[in-house]
């Protein structure tokens, strides 16, 4: 029998032309385009575009593919609905897993799987899953929602709906990044789901909903609450050290550290962390500074278990900042991350082979099944 590596890691499972990981120098690149670049220099919405339709956009590709993000914005009122039902009793991501499914119901393309039926399908989840989660978070609160403004793009907009109030030019870009950022990691736990499920030939939605329920858990998606979590729990940078040393002592595993791929620090957090610098550096001085004991944390476990932070050390605080709070922070994954898990569809769909792996056995060998009498007499 095959010798198998737990967790399938180095295990190829299929071919893509989506997204590459260099692990051993830190480069992650979508299209062929390294996405610290992407996100220093492009826009969410041109990043969607490259993950769906292979390249960039020119400017009157975007154009129209704003407008269609633009359309598809609102949800409809049987979906508003279930919204407004769940933030009575759902956390967030059970929230947004089940809207994934509310959002097929009446959507127009549910039935096919053709590139061009999902290529809208993925333009609607871009744009309304942001529009779910900023509602549902509202009503959770007992607030109103606040409807999707047309004369804002993406990141602005959904901070718009989030808070109630325009932001600033420089929170709407930060999180712009963010969102690049999550956009897509080749082949991680919730873009396998997706493409697994994919592979049954079943529809997007489906897909898309696995995928949620795969990011929710705390090692994937959820390790950004706990990451946060973790800091207000510390409280501030001088019990940052102490609090390190016992936690590693104990054999405890410390969130925001360490990667399955990657051998040196994560690219996205190298971003991060420049933009949780800058950030802060414009926050009210008498708030928690956050980045200084992120930082000081990445210090620490460095010097104690050589470690090097991924991307939810320094997305957490900075996330927190904008104003999603804690328990928000993987939903806001989820909604970024569905851009890649579309074009994980999509690419799947079109040159499709049932995902079926092998297991190396490890239970009993061979044996007789025992009659009756004599398992009675077993079992006296």
């Amino acid at each position: 029998m095959a010798e198998s590596e737990k967790g399938l890691r180095g295990v190829v499972a299929v071919e893509s032309g989506i997204t590459s990981i260099d692990g051993v120098r830190g480069i992650l690149r979508y299209r062929g385009y390294d996405v610290v670049d992407l996100a220093k220099y492009s826009t969410f919405e041109e990043v969607c575009h490259l993950l769906l339709h292979g390249e960039l956009p020119d400017s009157d590709q975007l154009a129209s593919f704003k407008e269609e993000l633009l359309a598809a914005r609102s949800i409809p009122t049987e979906v508003e609905a279930v919204v407004d039902d769940s933030a009575r009793y759902a956390r967030p991501m059970e929230a947004m897993r089940s809207m994934g499914s509310a959002l097929s119901f009446s959507d127009p393309d549910k039935a096919s799987n053709e590139p061009e039926a999902n290529q809208r399908k993925a333009v609607r989840l871009i744009s309304q899953l942001p529009t779910v989660m900023a509602r549902y978070r509202r009503r959770y609160y007992g607030l109103e929602p606040v409807g999707p403004d047309p004369e804002l793009d993406y990141a602005a907009n959904f901070l718009w709906m989030l808070r109630g109030e325009l932001p600033s030019e420089e929170d709407a870009r930060v999180l712009d990044a963010i969102s690049i950022l999550h956009a897509d990691h080749e082949m991680n736990a919730s873009t396998f789901a997706a493409r697994v499920i994919a592979a049954t030939c079943t529809d997007m939605h489906s897909a898309i909903v696995g995928a949620i329920a795969a990011l929710k858990g705390p090692l994937h998606g959820g390790a950004n609450e706990w990451v946060m979590a973790t800091l207000k729990r510390i409280g501030s940078e001088d019990k940052i050290d102490a609090w390190v040393d016992e936690t590693l002592d104990r054999g405890k595993k410390i969130p925001g550290f360490g990667h399955a791929i990657y051998k040196v620090t994560d690219p996205r957090a190298i971003v991060l962390k420049e933009i949780g610098r800058k950030v802060f550096e414009r926050a009210d001085p008498n708030d928690p500074n956050w980045f200084a004991m992120t930082e000081r944390m990445e210090r620490r476990v460095f010097e104690r278990k050589g470690l090097v932070p991924n991307v939810d050390l320094y997305s957490a605080s900075v996330l927190y900042y904008l104003g999603f709070p804690i328990d928000l922070l993987t939903a806001l994954f989820a909604a970024n991350r569905v851009a890649g898990w579309a074009a994980h569809v999509i690419e799947q769909h079109l040159d499709n082979r049932i995902i079926r792996p092998t297991i190396n056995y490890t239970g009993p060998a061979p044996r007789e099944f025992p009659v009756a009498s004599r398992r009675a007499g077993q079992t006296a």
